[in-house]
């Protein structure tokens, strides 16, 4: 039986989170163990961005915080969003040159979003799965902040197998020509001095 697509990266994602929380730091170096641009790299890679996000999303709603320390942080957030998706946008290009000569049938549909962009979604997964499961484990909280931690752990690993699926099933329609792939590219226009009018503005 030929290995689901879900199967191939949410171990990865499983991975490159347990990598991340050895050190549980933002600043540690990525030490990718997959081949240099091989699909596994970069998906490990996808999975240690959205750690490092999550923990600087963390950290800059600390209420102490230094203003000039916070305004840092949000930088590095911005630029994490745009490598988040210049890496999407990279899986996706794999997408299309995986399924590049496939014939489309005549009714073939397009979906609501591209699949690099369900994956992503389940890179975020692994993230919530993850620290859901540490709160579920607390031994420093009351009885009732554990279950509904497990309960919110369980739907979470629902919602896994659900997104897996349909990740898998969207796969398996445009390898049949069922539906057709379309990437619009993203277009943040804030990261782009000639789009935003407070950078361009400046000159």
């Amino acid at each position: 039986m030929m290995e689901k697509f879900s199967e191939k990266c949410y171990p990865v994602f499983e991975r490159a989170t347990n990598d991340y929380h050895a050190t549980d730091d933002v600043d540690a170096p990525v030490r990718n163990p997959y081949g240099e641009k091989s699909l596994e790299f970069y998906l490990y890679l996808k999975n240690w961005i959205d750690a490092v996000q999550w923990h600087l999303e963390d950290i800059i709603r600390d209420p102490g915080i230094d203003p000039a320390e916070a305004l840092e942080i949000k930088r590095r957030i911005d630029k994490s969003n745009q490598d988040r998706t210049d890496l999407v946008e990279l899986v996706d290009s794999y997408f299309l040159d995986l399924y590049g000569d496939v014939e489309v049938l005549p009714d073939a549909g397009i979906n609501t979003e591209s699949p690099a962009w369900a994956v992503d979604r389940l890179s975020i997964l692994a993230l919530k799965i993850y620290h859901m499961r540490q709160e579920a484990r607390r031994a420093d909280v009351a009885a009732e902040h554990v279950s509904a931690c497990e309960r919110k752990l369980s739907v979470l690993l629902e919602q896994k197998d659900d997104l897996s699926l349909a990740l898998d099933c969207l796969l398996d329609d445009i390898g049949g020509g069922r539906k057709y792939m379309k990437v619009y590219r993203q277009m943040k226009m804030y990261n782009d001095p000639s789009l935003n009018p407070v950078l361009y503005g400046k000159k």
